[in-house]
């Protein structure tokens, strides 16, 4: 829609994310300007199981979604007469969570008056990029995070293709189940990473390559092998060489992301890196990836560390994408835990 002058009239999406954790709201502007992004973590609810408990999520998220919402108005300066349309995260993620968030954008969307946008949660986490610089088609996404670790190839916008993916843990679910062994509490990967920055030699571990010319992860053996070395120790009356082994992890987990996303940007002819999803968060990687793409003249996109874990902005980003190609979905939508990334791509090629 165009103003009086002939200029785009500007788009305003407000945005939920309820997959997980963490209750977020944000507006965007245009698909690529945050206006505000709220969010409610509930680490410290979750750090006393050690990791995340489903019903106790999606409780939380109940209790604190309306003023999250009101607080990502307010911060904003928007009122909801002059939002274009509600986005949410429909999948993939907990369904309950995912329940809490859709049914709340569903009655703002009808009270309203606004189109209701379903968006999916991974296209959230790529389309965050694009909240630090314009991307260029084509390009490849290095997707890293609790439960997604994938190799995305974008020939247009909107457009997703997964040439690679974990075939057992992702990395984000590795790195806390290594740094529980440890003796780290829940969320692990932080602690993981510090501790493999601080350690002056790395404990030999394997690499996993797959098959030659695989684009696919496996983690569950490194894991194992993690294990065993902190078992062997202890059996032996030895305390285990925590630091060593948190770098051994880390620089094998980091060496074979690195290498097969170098390798899918040269053989699709990608324009551009992208990096994404809660473990971009994570130092050594970022150091690691940020060398290699600069030797081997690749550019990179990284998005600071709150676009990296769960947030509506990434949302909104995703939406205004969707929006621009499709418009509106019926608000009979239904959260989806499975939700597929390809087939959420833009119909409007």
């Amino acid at each position: 829609m165009k103003t009086e002058t002939g200029a785009a009239e500007p788009v305003f999406i407000l945005a939920i994310e309820t997959s997980c954790d963490e209750t977020s709201v944000a507006v965007v502007k245009d698909g690529s300007k945050v206006l505000s992004n709220i969010i409610s973590s509930q680490i410290e609810t979750h750090r006393a199981f050690g990791g995340v408990v489903p019903e106790v999520a999606s409780r939380k998220h109940v209790e604190v979604i309306t003023l999250v919402i009101e607080e990502a108005l307010s911060t904003a300066g928007i009122t909801p007469q002059e939002l274009t349309a509600v986005a949410v995260t429909q999948g993939p993620g907990l369904v309950g969570a995912l329940l809490v968030g859709v049914v709340a954008a569903k009655s703002l969307a009808l009270a309203w008056g606004k189109p209701l946008i379903g968006t999916h949660h991974i296209a959230g986490h790529i389309y965050a990029n694009r909240l630090v610089k314009e991307l260029q088609y084509p390009n490849m996404t290095l997707v890293v995070s609790g439960g997604h670790t994938e190799l995305v190839l974008m020939e247009r916008e909107g457009e997703f293709k997964i040439i690679g993916r974990t075939r057992d843990d992702a990395v984000g679910e590795a790195y806390d189940k290594v740094a529980r062994a440890l003796g780290f509490p829940y969320p692990g990967g932080p602690h993981v990473d510090r501790l493999a920055r601080e350690a002056q030699e790395a404990f030999p571990l394997p690499r996993v390559w797959l098959e030659p010319g695989s684009y696919d992860f496996s983690f569950s053996g490194l894991k194992s092998a993690v294990l065993n070395a902190v078992n062997q120790s202890r059996m032996k009356g030895l305390e285990p060489d925590v630091a060593g082994i948190a770098r051994g992890f880390q620089e094998s987990v980091v060496e074979v992301l690195v290498e097969k996303a170098v390798r899918a940007v040269r053989e699709c002819g990608a324009r551009q890196l992208l990096l994404c999803g809660g473990v971009a968060a994570n130092k050594g990687l970022r150091e690691a990836l940020t060398r290699r793409c600069t030797a081997e003249g690749i550019e990179l996109i990284v998005p600071p560390p709150v676009y990296c874990t769960d947030n509506a902005a990434m949302i909104g980003a995703a939406a205004y994408v969707k929006w621009k190609h499709e418009g509106g979905i019926p608000l009979d939508m239904v959260a989806d835990p499975g939700f597929s990334l390809e087939k959420w791509s833009v119909s409007a090629y």
